[in-house]
């Protein structure tokens, strides 16, 4: 199968004073009703290969349903809204995650006379679904779901109120890609309040956040299981301040977890991030992201690929609500300018952001048309980096590209390579390093038929010098 796409300018050479390069907003919704991203513990938006998916609730139909839709290009162009619920009763807060083909979607409903979770599939990139599937059945509520997927394990927490009147947070896992699910989990266990879960994965280490008000004020609490969510270890507190912590999202990359959030969140509100390098066994310093004495930054959204941290959030330093981006290239040890990506006398709010391949994707809600609709832009080039430490000439080649499965591809280097620290890596679409060589002259030549059809991603590494380039194998 032949896989189309659209050229960016494969070369991509970034140093750490380089601008970006966005591109116009894209209205992705066109209705008379509301069309609304998700809360942040969620994710809104997901993306594998040249395929870009988004979710979010809309009320065209009158109650709330869950919306979807996707390219196939990478963002460029777009499908129909496809209606994933249809019920009388309200359907909210969705979020989604991507592994491989399969498209977990989770949100939560009250058709069933109070507010249960509900999680539905698609084993073909969005191109049809399942059924619904009622992951919780009490008499109490639960809310707010979030959602992770890796490898065939399929992780969901959520709020729930089954143990009294305040929330606590629960956990239940599919181990075969959503076919069948396991029982809930109770994560937390104390007399106040534990909402607004968020989940991430890397392999078998799952790690789940949550703001806690057993210390008087809402602060970020951490869980984290070692065995893929069978046992969990105990409460971390990752925040200690006399104000609120709102807004937690994590994600983790191998051993690697970032954690942010807003402290406020009233005015004024500023974005906070840490991260731990051992798995949340330790945890970093907190680090201020935005340093506002008078505006309100909130609802802060974070990926991560490789070494590289892209953030976005909701701030009105500009009078109104608008979108801004910022982005660590070492893993979240430093950070970048802040870079604002909407500028509208209308309100741009509850941004979500991800990365496929080269590419940054961003959506947001937005009221500019009269009523909110979602938004949606990317940077085609914001997701590779080189770093030039001097002022030595260095680029590469592949040729061809693409290349048939079977042939062979060059690499091409366009100045002598550094011996002592040279090497080729090459990853999947999942960030995977399947490939690594050290360099022995200008050319590499890689034999195509270890790999399966789809698109890679080549490494150069020469001396202190590193590019990214995109090739594709048909």
């Amino acid at each position: 199968m032949i896989i189309k796409i659209q050229l960016f300018a494969f070369l991509i050479f970034i140093n750490l004073k380089s601008n970006a390069q966005w591109q116009p907003d894209a209205r992705l919704t066109n209705d008379s009703s509301t069309s609304f991203t998700s809360y942040n513990n969620s994710r809104c938006i997901a993306a594998k290969e040249d395929t870009v998916h988004v979710i979010w609730e809309d009320s065209r139909d009158g109650a709330p349903e869950i919306y979807y839709k996707r390219s196939t290009d990478g963002g460029i162009s777009w499908g129909a809204d496809t209606r994933l619920t249809n019920n009388s009763f309200t359907s909210w807060f969705p979020c989604v995650s991507v592994n491989g083909s399969n498209v977990h979607v989770v949100w939560f409903d009250d058709r069933d006379g109070n507010y249960e979770i509900y999680y539905k599939r698609s084993i073909d990139a969005g191109t049809s679904w399942g059924s619904d599937i009622r992951l919780t059945n009490d008499s109490f509520a639960s809310g707010r779901p979030t959602i992770f997927a890796t490898d065939s394990v399929v992780h969901v927490a959520w709020g729930d109120t089954r143990n009294g009147d305040v929330r606590e947070i629960y956990y239940k896992r599919s181990a075969d890609g959503g076919n069948t699910w396991g029982a809930d989990t109770r994560i937390t266990n104390d007399p106040n309040d534990s909402r607004h879960a968020s989940i991430s994965a890397s392999g078998l280490y799952v790690h789940v956040l949550w703001i806690d008000l057993r210390d008087g004020n809402y602060e970020v609490y951490y869980k984290g299981s070692g065995d893929g969510g069978l046992t969990w270890g105990t409460d971390t507190r990752l925040t200690n301040t006399s104000t609120v912590s709102e807004y937690p999202l994590l994600t983790a990359s191998g051993s690697v977890v970032h954690v942010v959030w807003a402290d406020g969140p009233v005015s004024p509100s500023n974005i906070f991030y840490k991260h731990s390098t051992d798995n949340g066994i330790t945890w970093q310093p907190d680090v201020q992201l935005t340093n506002s004495s008078t505006a309100i930054s909130i609802a802060p959204s974070l990926t991560v690929f490789d070494s590289m941290v892209h953030l976005v959030w909701q701030d009105n330093r500009d009078g109104n609500n608008e979108i801004y981006y910022n982005q660590s290239l070492d893993e979240g040890v430093s950070w970048g300018t802040d870079n604002r990506l909407t500028d509208q006398v209308a309100s741009s709010e509850s941004p979500f952001v991800t990365v496929s391949g080269t590419a940054v994707h961003v959506i947001w809600q937005d009221n500019r048309d009269g009523n909110y609709e979602i938004y949606y832009k990317q940077d085609p080039t914001g997701n590779s980096v080189g770093i030039e430490e001097n002022s030595i000439e260095y680029s590469f080649s592949i040729a061809p590209n693409p290349v048939r499965r079977g042939n062979n591809f060059v690499i091409n280097i366009n100045s002598q390579p550094d011996t002592r620290n040279s090497k080729i890596e090459i990853f999947n679409a999942l960030g995977e390093n399947i490939y690594s060589e050290k360099l022995s002259s200008k050319t590499q030549t890689i034999y195509s038929q270890f790999f399966s059809s789809g698109i890679y991603f080549v490494k150069v590494i020469d001396g202190e010098k590193m590019l990214i380039q995109k090739v594709i194998v048909q």
